[in-house]
């Protein structure tokens, strides 16, 4: 038996996982596919900040695109900090692509550094 708290949606409901995969705890079937996913393969969308050369904007959120392994949460944040971003770019354009060769591109998550700002 397992138990775990479901983080898809603000309910953070307590999962309990039994030895056939059967999930109870959840208010939604969000919570069931979670458990399961969690269990076999965890993912994680990743969150952080990217230097850049604008001296009114020294740092600007990015983010994945997707989800990627848990396990590469770290390393992907080691690739976004080898990078400073020095051209004006608009929210969804790409930082770097293919991160780590997972299929999911880092994007940027503002419009701060765009041309005429």
């Amino acid at each position: 038996m397992k138990e775990l708290t479901c983080i898809i949606c603000p309910n953070g409901c307590q999962l309990v996982i039994d030895d056939n995969l059967n999930v109870t705890g959840n208010m939604c079937n969000r919570g069931s596919e979670f458990a399961k996913q969690e269990l076999s393969n965890p993912q994680r969308s990743v969150t952080t900040t990217c230097k850049t050369t604008f001296k009114d904007n020294p740092v600007v959120p990015v983010k994945t695109n997707g989800t990627v392994n848990k396990d590469l949460v770290k390393d992907i944040v080691k690739e976004v900090n080898k990078v400073t971003i020095d051209k004006h770019l608009n929210i969804g354009d790409v930082v770097i692509k293919n991160v780590l060769n997972t299929d999911v591109d880092i994007i940027i998550c503002t419009n701060a550094i765009k041309e005429g700002q």
